[in-house]
């Protein structure tokens, strides 16, 4: 092959789209995982946003957390070391570094970054009434999504705008289906890119949290918690056709009533030990992927979080191979 030929199938090479870069509705193959609060707890545990996004095996990260809505609190973790607080606020955080990166995980390496609001730590309890968890919701379009032309409302972010939103709420919040309707809404209407509403509920059926949201609005994908709960994948009967514990069927049943029909619903797993209760991988655990594929709306693979992941050798490497 000539330099020049060479040169020209480079150039092709590289305009070509990576292979499920980003979230990917029509795979069965997406891995998402958890980034911002270094679980493992290390010091060098949890390196900035960009590494991870370097992986080709990785497609969505969600940023965590939000964890205060009204009024705005951010907390990153160590990653919030190289923040620096908003004067009129200072439980919200300016991040130049992550807002850095976002641009680089989505337009070098094609990733779904999505911002994970609530977490174990949100107490706020949602809003008085609707109106004032639309008004919420506007707020937290107008800090991270689109830039609006006059606004000048804190950004944690900068110029840096989100694929989406991920509902993590541990406890009840008010009036959070009205919240959840006016950010589809918002982010149906913006034009140009597509952005995603997400949802992570525990397994257990319906969702104490955030059920009653996912009967309202249409979600793109849920990453199921299938941890530190009985329906976990920890309690997966090897062999068996039917489970009497481990429930993605159930999920399966409200994807396909839900919303939005075809709504993927992802298994959420601890990525460690320490992780999480249940943790779970080698045979058990590809078990339970094999049998989960068998439902439509399976797709694919969550795990918190990141900093464990990266501390478990091997164990992303088998999770990629459990989903071939």
């Amino acid at each position: 092959m000539s330099f020049r030929s060479f040169a020209s199938a480079a150039s092709l090479l590289a305009a070509l789209p990576l292979a499920l870069a980003g979230f990917d509705p029509g795979s069965s193959k997406n891995i998402a995982v958890y980034w911002g609060q270094n679980s493992y707890g290390q010091k060098d545990s949890q390196q900035n946003l960009a590494t991870y996004c370097a992986n080709s095996d990785v497609n969505i990260i969600p940023l965590a957390f939000m964890n205060g809505i009204t009024p705005p609190i951010t907390n990153f973790a160590s990653a919030g070391d190289k923040c620096d607080k908003f004067p009129d606020n200072p439980n919200l955080l300016k991040c130049p570094e992550i807002e850095a990166d976002i641009n680089t995980c989505q337009t070098k390496y094609g990733k779904t970054i999505v911002l994970s609001l609530g977490g174990a730590t949100y107490t706020q309890g949602g809003w008085g009434s609707t109106g004032d968890a639309e008004s919420a919701a506007e707020s937290v379009w107008a800090m991270f999504g689109p830039v609006q032309s006059g606004s000048n409302v804190d950004r944690p972010f900068g110029s840096a705008v989100v694929d989406g939103f991920d509902f993590d709420f541990e406890s009840s919040a008010n009036n959070l289906p009205a919240f959840g309707a006016k950010l589809r809404s918002l982010m149906d209407g913006a034009g140009g890119k597509k952005f995603y509403l997400t949802a992570a509920p525990q397994c257990v059926f319906p969702d104490a949290a955030v059920g009653s949201t996912l009967d309202a609005v249409a979600f793109d994908f849920i990453m199921i918690q299938f941890y530190n709960n009985w329906c976990g994948v920890s309690n997966f009967q090897v062999g068996s056709d039917t489970q009497n514990a481990f429930n993605f069927d159930v999920w399966d049943k409200w994807a396909k009533g839900s919303k939005n029909p075809n709504v993927k619903a992802l298994l959420g797993i601890p990525a460690n030990t320490g992780a999480g209760g249940g943790y779970t991988n080698g045979e058990k655990l590809k078990a339970a992927i094999q049998y989960s594929k068998k439902f439509s709306s399976f797709g694919g693979v969550m795990m918190w979080d990141m900093s464990q992941l990266w501390a478990n050798n091997g164990f992303l490497s088998e999770v990629v191979g459990d989903l071939a």
